[in-house]
């Protein structure tokens, strides 16, 4: 395994972004939901008044969408916050070798360098067209 360390102000520049990015999409979540849990507010849309109970059902679909989305990427982001907890931010979770710091200030949550990255997507494409 590859020891890597990025300087204290790029880790710095990139904790920031990280926990802004975090923020924002809390926030995001927050309104978009109503304060309500993911649940609640599922089932709200579905309640709504209308004979359209077909749209209603597309707005929950892309309701849902959404806060999966959302789940994903704090998830990732946590998941990197923890990472530079530990020393390892900047290291691919796959080979181990350095991330370039390019890569990290597009994608601070990036988990994956390049090469691990197109793996893991050529290896998707092919379990999808089966």
């Amino acid at each position: 395994m590859v020891t890597y360390t990025l300087n204290t102000a790029d880790l710095e520049r990139l904790t920031a972004r990280l926990l802004a990015r975090r923020h924002a999409l809390a926030a995001q979540r927050h309104i978009h939901l109503g304060g309500q849990s993911r649940t609640e507010h599922a089932h709200e849309v579905l309640q709504q008044d209308g004979d359209d109970a077909p749209q209603r059902a597309a707005d929950r679909e892309v309701d849902l969408m959404l806060t999966d989305q959302e789940e994903v990427e704090l998830g990732a982001i946590d998941a990197a916050l923890e990472r530079l907890a530990e020393g390892r931010y900047g290291l691919c979770e796959d080979c181990g070798e350095n991330i370039p710091l390019q890569r990290l200030e597009l994608t601070p949550q990036v988990q994956h360098c390049v090469g691990c990255q197109a793996v893991r997507e050529r290896g998707r494409l092919r379990c999808t067209s089966l």
